[in-house]
């Protein structure tokens, strides 16, 4: 690289055209991520039903309990993978950078 070229530190644009660099993740990162979420939210769900039928819940209680902690267990999992993806995209940066 010469020393008039800046440094890339974002990837081109898809298709190679003259649009704007992108920042995204790869879409095996974002498919991943999302796989994993919707892993996280079964999960979460299993656990929140097992737990209203060993703790002898009505039907409807156990409903509820199985989408709370479904939802819940999805949105801690969904900070974690925004977290991931946005470290993947900063590591990309500087290696990048450093080359």
């Amino acid at each position: 690289m010469s020393p008039d070229t800046p440094p890339r530190t974002l990837r081109q644009a898809p298709g190679g055209g003259d649009g704007p660099d992108s920042a995204l993740p790869s879409v095996l990162a974002r498919a991943l991520a999302f796989g994993a979420i919707l892993l996280g939210g079964a999960a979460g769900g299993f656990i929140g039903y097992a737990f209203g039928e060993i703790g002898g819940f009505s039907r409807l209680a156990t409903g509820v309990l199985l989408l709370l902690t479904a939802a819940a267990a999805a949105g801690g999992v969904a900070v974690v993978a925004v977290l991931t993806l946005r470290a993947l995209g900063e590591w990309q940066t500087i290696r990048d950078r450093s080359t």
